[in-house]
């Protein structure tokens, strides 16, 4: 079958640094052609390639064909691409009727809209008037993310790059991204997937490019390379579980933190209920939902980051104050928080090392150069050199930025260390790598208590327990292994089951 879009020794420098590096890659009809890598490895530059996109001051050579104006491109932040103040509904009909303007007048509205009604089968986001009213920040990410789609597909996409589509997802939405991204390849459209799930990937991919530095270092049919890798980074990739070894000892100890009656709010409306929720010394607790359940916002009440809430929150049996404005700096300390989009958490401007050692001047009250010197011993000890600290946060893999976040909470030597979906977006042997380093941190300090927020099952299984929000309300708690092979409740049960199913084919 001929190849719809095409890349031929494609190499692209920046600052003398080649970031791709001789990269081929065929694209065809009606197959989905996987780019997987640790973050930096070149996948997105290359993905964004087939749309000639390229960074800012990047030099450029080889050869890229594609069909002109047919690639469809599905960012890992859908949002982003949407015009806010335009309802969905005008987004796609001022596509669809640029697409039958050369209709006659009287049969152009009922071919836009049937284009539309299509385009969202396609893109598995049922229709519907009151969906289609909506502004793009009145949907789910999940819900953005099919529009997006569906404005590819009404374009007449003949090739779909999806950057990092499962990102931050629950196992029933990634179970619909594999669904409607199989659908879409069904219909004849090429789809080159950027992922670093490699769940994902073996439920869908026909080809894999494994990539490192910029590199290809393997390629060749998925199943192929799943069975029997041949280069020592594929079987690297492959191998890498998560894994948070249990600590010897007889459980967790006192309570450290609790929660009585949490009743939060976005304005006027409830978000998240929690009755009763404790976590102990030492103890690893990791909250498990679908995406908009609440973990994020029960991880923001524990921080004192989301103060539009009843009920308590107590450090050693003394409540917290709601915002993190009217915390001591001994609270502050004590309760630290590891955001998701660790660039977004960074002063871009500034060095990351004096960025990182201003949490011990700040909270612990250490002189400056006592400061530096730590944070500068603290990450050399998370794997990050003296020379790459020294630079702005945007010369930094995500990865890279993900360590150096963990390093800052860590230098207020806190009580409860809370970690909103840190290994999200993240490779296999970048997220086994962080996880390593948080049983190094807890090894070192047994009094240390985690709360892990995240969407990733396998990630969960190395937690002392679980907690699982669904629409809001905290539906099942209890120890990891137990929650995870005999759940009680019906959200619970789905969850795992899905998760199970995920890494089956869905396409013959």
């Amino acid at each position: 079958m001929n190849a719809v879009a095409e890349i031929r020794s494609l190499r692209v420098e920046i600052g003398g640094r080649a970031i791709v590096d001789g990269v081929n890659l065929t694209v065809v009809p009606g197959k989905i052609t996987a780019l997987v890598g640790a973050s930096g490895s070149g996948k997105t530059t290359t993905g964004l390639a087939l749309l000639g996109e390229y960074p800012p001051g990047a030099r450029l050579s080889g050869d890229v064909r594609v069909p002109e104006g047919l690639v469809g491109y599905v960012p890992q932040h859908p949002g982003s691409v949407l015009n806010p103040a335009r309802r969905v509904g005008a987004l796609l009909r001022d596509i669809a009727r640029a697409r039958v303007r050369t209709l006659p007048r009287a049969e152009r509205r009922a071919a836009a809209r049937e284009r539309i009604v299509r385009a969202l089968s396609l893109a598995q986001l049922p229709e519907g008037e009151e969906l289609l009213r909506r502004y793009p920040h009145q949907l789910s990410g999940g819900q953005q993310q099919r529009v997006v789609l569906a404005q590819a597909l009404l374009l007449g996409a003949r090739v779909v790059v999806a950057d990092e589509p499962t990102t931050g997802q629950d196992a029933l939405t990634k179970r619909r991204i594999v669904d409607q991204l199989a659908e879409v390849a069904r219909q004849g459209i090429a789809v080159v997937l950027l992922s670093h799930d490699l769940d994902v990937v073996r439920a869908l991919a026909d080809d894999v490019l494994v990539m490192r530095g910029g590199q290809v270092v393997e390629s060749g049919p998925a199943e192929r390379i799943r069975l029997a890798p041949r280069h020592p980074w594929t079987r690297e990739l492959l191998s890498a579980e998560p894994r948070l070894p249990e600590r010897e000892g007889d459980g967790p100890g006192d309570v450290v933190l609790e929660v009585r009656d949490l009743t939060a709010r976005h304005d006027r409306t409830v978000v998240l209920r929690a009755d009763a929720l404790t976590l102990g010394a030492g103890e690893c607790l990791a909250v498990v939902g679908r995406s908009g359940s609440g973990k994020t916002t029960l991880a923001r009440c524990l921080a004192g980051l989301h103060r539009d809430h009843d009920g308590d929150i107590l450090l050693d049996g003394t409540p917290l104050p709601r915002s993190l404005r009217t915390r001591t700096r001994d609270q502050l300390a004590a309760v630290q928080y590891v955001f998701q989009d660790a660039r977004a958490a960074f002063d871009e401007h500034r060095p990351v090392l004096g960025q990182v050692a201003r949490t011990a001047v700040r909270l612990r009250g250490a002189a400056p150069d006592d400061a530096r010197t730590e944070a500068l011993d603290t990450l050399t000890g998370l794997g990050l050199t003296e020379e790459l600290v020294r630079r702005r946060p945007g010369e930094l893999s995500g990865g890279e930025l993900q360590r150096a976040a963990l390093a800052r909470a860590v230098l207020a030597r806190p009580r409860v260390l809370v970690c909103d979906e840190i290994t999200s977006g993240l490779d296999a042997v970048t997220r086994r790598a962080l996880l390593d380093l948080l049983t190094a941190l807890r090894g070192e300090r047994p009094e240390l208590s985690v709360v892990l927020i995240t969407h990733d099952l396998d990630v969960a299984a190395v937690a002392t327990r679980i907690a699982v929000l669904n629409g809001g309300e905290l539906v099942e708690q209890g120890p990891a292994r137990e929650v995870l092979t005999t759940p009680r409740h019906p959200f619970t049960v789905s969850l795992t089951e899905t998760s199970a199913r995920l890494t089956e084919r869905t396409r013959a």
